[in-house]
C-alpha cells in the first residue's frame, strides 16, 4: 500500500491553529515567527497566540530566547498583546520592547517590596502603562510575614504605592508566591485616603485583623462587587467605629480565617447581615463558642442566610470547638446532619470529634474545595481532598501506618503537614523502628515541603524520617524536638534517615541552639 508523506504545512489553517493552541504561546512564537515562511508568520500573529503571553510558564526561557523576543518578536506584535505574565526580573526588558497600547492585564511573579521601590516610580519609561492602562493586576508576593517585619511600615511602602500608582485598577489580586503567608495588610490606623479607589470592583487580599476588613468596607472602595479576604485574626475592633451601612454593590464575598475566633457572634454575623444583595458566599471559619452551641444548618439559615434573599451559591467549611467540661446539650452526628435536610445549596457533610478535652464539629459543603484542613483526628473524612495543601492532624489515640497511607492517598497535593500525638504508634517498638522491616509499604509524599512533628511520640519521628516507611523528596522545612531527632538519627549517623533530611533548608527546634558540625553534615542543605 502506498503511503504519502503529509507535512505540517499541508494542513489547513484551522487545523494548524487547533494543534498550535495546545502549545505555550511563547514556544509557538519563538519557533515559528520569522522563519522565512509568510504563511506561518501571518498565522502565529493571530490574536490566539499574541493576546496573552506567559513568560513564566515556560521552563526554557533562556537569556538568548528572551533577547530574541525583546529585539525581534515583541516590537512587531506588541500592539496585539492584552495580558503579560512576567517574572519581576524581566519587567524592564520586556516593557521597553514596545508601546503595548492595548495591554490592560498584568501578572507579576516574585513581586515584593523591593520591586515596588524599583519599578513603581514616576520617572520610569513605562509609567504610562502602569498608571493609565492596567486595569487587572495579579501580584505573587514573595515577601514572607515574619516577626521582624513592621506591618505598618509594610503597608506604607508596599500596599499604598500600588493603589496610588495604578490609577485605573478594576481587579487587584495579591497571592503568596510560596506556602508561607505574605505580610498582611494593616490598614486600621491609616487615614481613608491611603487605600481609596473609585474604580476597583474586584479585590483579593490578606489582612491582619478584622478592623482592616471593616476599613475596606467602610465606603473607600464603594464600587466593590467581589471581595475575597483572608483575615489573620478575627478579634473585636478596638480602634474606631466604622461605616456599617448595607453593601449594595457587593455580589460575591469570601471570608477565610485559619486562626480560631472567639468573636463570631459579635463580628462575623453582623458583617454578613450587611450583604443583602450577595449572590455567592464562601466561608472558612474556625470558631470557639462561649454560648455552647454548634454551627449547623439551622444556625446558618436563621442567623445568616435568611438575610441574603439573592444568594445562589454557598461554599463553606466551619468548625466549632467547645470545651467538653462545659454543660452542653448532647448533639449526635445524625442530629447535625438532619439540620441540612432540604438544604438548597448542594451537598454537605460533617465530622464530630471528641478529643483532648474538646468537642469539635466540622460542617462543610461538598465537594471540599479549600486548601487548609485543621484539627482532624483519626476520624479523617473519606471525601476527596484533592485541594488540601495544609493539614493539621491530632489525636490522643495511636495513629497507624495505614492512617498515613490514607492521608497520602486522599491529600495528593499536601505541602504542609502538622501532627500532634503523644501516644505510641506500635506495641512492638523494636520491630517498628527496624531499618529492614519490609512489612510496611513505603509512603511517598511527593509535594510535602514542610513537616511539623515537634509534639509527637518518637514513633512518629521514625514514621516520617525512616526511608523504609516514608519518602519525602521535597522536604525543605522540618520542625522537631532536637533530642528526638538526635535519637532517631543515631546521633546523626544513621543512613536510613539521611535521605529524608538531605534537602531540609530550615530546621526548627524548640530552643535556640547552635548546631554542631555533625548536624550540618547530616543536613547538607541547611
Amino acid at each position: 500500500m502506498n503511503q504519502s508523506d503529509i507535512h505540517l504545512l499541508d494542513l489547513p489553517n484551522e487545523i494548524l491553529i487547533i494543534i498550535l493552541k495546545k502549545l505555550n504561546n511563547i514556544d509557538v512564537l519563538y519557533s515559528l515567527f520569522e522563519i522565512n515562511n509568510e504563511r506561518l508568520d501571518i498565522l502565529v500573529q493571530d490574536s490566539v497566540f499574541t493576546k496573552i503571553l506567559n513568560f513564566v510558564r515556560t521552563s526554557s526561557i533562556t537569556d538568548d530566547k528572551l533577547n530574541r523576543f525583546c529585539t525581534t518578536i515583541l516590537p512587531q506584535i506588541h500592539h496585539s498583546i492584552k495580558k503579560l505574565i512576567l517574572e519581576t526580573t524581566s519587567i524592564e526588558r520586556i516593557l521597553l520592547a514596545g508601546d503595548f497600547p492595548y495591554l490592560t492585564s498584568l501578572e507579576l511573579v516574585n513581586f515584593g517590596k523591593d520591586t515596588v521601590f524599583r519599578y513603581l516610580k514616576d520617572d520610569s519609561f513605562y509609567r504610562h502603562i502602569f498608571k493609565h492602562q492596567i486595569t487587572d493586576l495579579i501580584l505573587h508576593n514573595n515577601d514572607e510575614c515574619t516577626y521582624e517585619i513592621s506591618l505598618k511600615t509594610y503597608a506604607r511602602n508596599f500596599y499604598a504605592p500600588i493603589m496610588a500608582f495604578f490609577e485605573n485598577l478594576k481587579h487587584l489580586t495579591i497571592v503568596s508566591s510560596s506556602v508561607y503567608e505574605y505580610p498582611f495588610l494593616l490598614l486600621h490606623n491609616f487615614p481613608p485616603t491611603i487605600y481609596f479607589s473609585t474604580t476597583l470592583t474586584v479585590l483579593n487580599i490578606n489582612v491582619f485583623v478584622f478592623d482592616d476588613c471593616l476599613c475596606l468596607l467602610d465606603g473607600r472602595l464603594n464600587q466593590l462587587t467581589t471581595f475575597n479576604v483572608q483575615i489573620h485574626f478575627i478579634t473585636s475592633p478596638i480602634y474606631m467605629r466604622y461605616n456599617m451601612d448595607e453593601l449594595h454593590n457587593l455580589k460575591c464575598f469570601s471570608l477565610t480565617s485559619y486562626n480560631i475566633t472567639f468573636d463570631y457572634d459579635e463580628l462575623v454575623v453582623p458583617l454578613l447581615r450587611r450583604m443583602a444583595y450577595l449572590e455567592k458566599l464562601t466561608l472558612y471559619l474556625r470558631i470557639r463558642t462561649p454560648n455552647r452551641y454548634i454551627i449547623d444548618g439551622t444556625h446558618l439559615h436563621n442567623e445568616i442566610l435568611v438575610h441574603m434573599p439573592k444568594l445562589q451559591i454557598f461554599i463553606f467549611y466551619i468548625s466549632t470547638e467547645i470545651y467538653t467540661h462545659r454543660l452542653i446539650p448532647h448533639k449526635s452526628l445524625e442530629n447535625i446532619q438532619q439540620t441540612f435536610t432540604n438544604w438548597k445549596y448542594g451537598q454537605t457533610d460533617c465530622i464530630l470529634d471528641n478529643v483532648i478535652g474538646s468537642t469539635i464539629t466540622h460542617v462543610y459543603s461538598l465537594p471540599f474545595t479549600f486548601t487548609y484542613l485543621e484539627k482532624i483526628t483519626n476520624q479523617f473524612p473519606t471525601m476527596g481532598l484533592n485541594t488540601v495543601t495544609h493539614l493539621y492532624v491530632y489525636d490522643e489515640v495511636s495513629m497507624k501506618h495505614e492512617f498515613f497511607m490514607r492521608i497520602n492517598r486522599d491529600c495528593p497535593m499536601l505541602k504542609c503537614f502538622s501532627l500532634k500525638n503523644e501516644m505510641e504508634q506500635s506495641w512492638n517498638c523494636d520491630e517498628f523502628k527496624s531499618d529492614n522491616n519490609l512489612s510496611y509499604s513505603i509512603i511517598e509524599y511527593s509535594h510535602l515541603i514542610s513537616l511539623d512533628i515537634a509534639y509527637v511520640n518518637i514513633d512518629y519521628v521514625v514514621q516520617f524520617l525512616l526511608e523504609t516507611k516514608t519518602h519525602l523528596p521535597c522536604l525543605t522545612e522540618l520542625k522537631i524536638k532536637y533530642n528526638q531527632l538526635k535519637t532517631v538519627t543515631m546521633n546523626f549517623t544513621r543512613n536510613t534517615t539521611r535521605r529524608n533530611c538531605s534537602k531540609v533548608e530550615r530546621l526548627i527546634i524548640e530552643e535556640s541552639r547552635k548546631f554542631s558540625k555533625d548536624v550540618y553534615q547530616y543536613f547538607p542543605s541547611l
